[in-house]
């Protein structure tokens, strides 16, 4: 059985019977070694905010110049709290979708679109394509500089406790990990959208992950689904499962 039919039986097995959504994306970036799981696309929520942070981040290195300490002070509450002002502020300063759309457009990025006007929460995206944008943060070849990356990716690695949740279930005990979730309740539906992206160690190797869900019942249903997903990694790269995950 190969690593996607590992991973799908994993995710199937832990996939609720009752329509709700999932994709997942994984990538060894070592060797290039990927999984997959569902292909279809996903309002962002807030996971959309490192694409913002690294629209800023390439028009700054664009420009030739640092960024200012507001628009630090702006990522660094956008990334660790999640704050939705700061996320605000810095999608103007990209210049709303078209700035988000350029720069993903240079990552290389296809299946991706910016949400309408101010609406940044409401960015359509994919799993692949999470993946893509993550090896832009970790990876060496980038259009990112070092600093660039190092700075995002530091902020990715102290988020806050409470939101210190989904593919971190899937590290080795005692690594270090970095992620950015999203989550959002749908006002037509009542349903949550619960999304997970990051970089973990999984049975030692260095791992890009993206688990999205939505039709969620609620935001604690689609923390454990994507939990649960996230451990489904493992299984397809041939390790068990992390503990508690």
């Amino acid at each position: 059985m190969g690593r996607d039919e590992r991973l799908a039986a994993a995710v199937e097995a832990a996939r609720p019977a009752d329509g709700t959504g999932l994709s997942v994306a994984a990538l060894d970036p070592g060797t290039g070694e990927t999984v997959s799981y569902g292909g279809r696309a996903f309002v962002t929520a807030s996971v959309v905010k490192v694409d913002i942070l690294a629209a800023l981040l390439l028009g700054a290195q664009d420009a030739g110049r640092e960024l200012t300490a507001a628009e630090r002070s702006y990522a660094a509450a956008m990334i660790v709290r999640s704050d939705n002002d700061a996320a605000s502020a810095l999608w103007d300063a990209i210049g709303r979708s078209a700035g988000l759309d350029a720069a993903n457009a240079r990552f290389g990025l296809t299946g991706t679109a910016g949400g309408d006007g101010t609406l940044w929460g409401l960015t359509r995206t994919t799993a692949v394509d999470r993946l893509g944008l993550l090896r832009q943060v970790f990876g060496e070849e980038s259009e990112l500089g070092a600093e660039s990356r190092a700075f995002a990716r530091g902020l990715m690695e102290r988020v806050v406790a409470d939101q210190a949740w989904g593919v971190p279930a899937a590290a080795d005990a005692g690594t270090v990990w970095a992620v950015k979730n999203g989550w959002l309740p749908r006002d037509a539906t009542g349903l949550w959208v619960v999304h997970s992206t990051g970089c973990v160690t999984v049975g030692g190797r260095v791992c890009l992950m993206a688990v999205l869900s939505d039709g969620n019942a609620t935001r604690a249903r689609g923390v454990a689904l994507v939990e649960r997903a996230a451990a489904a990694v493992r299984v397809a790269f041939g390790e068990r499962p992390a503990a508690g995950g």
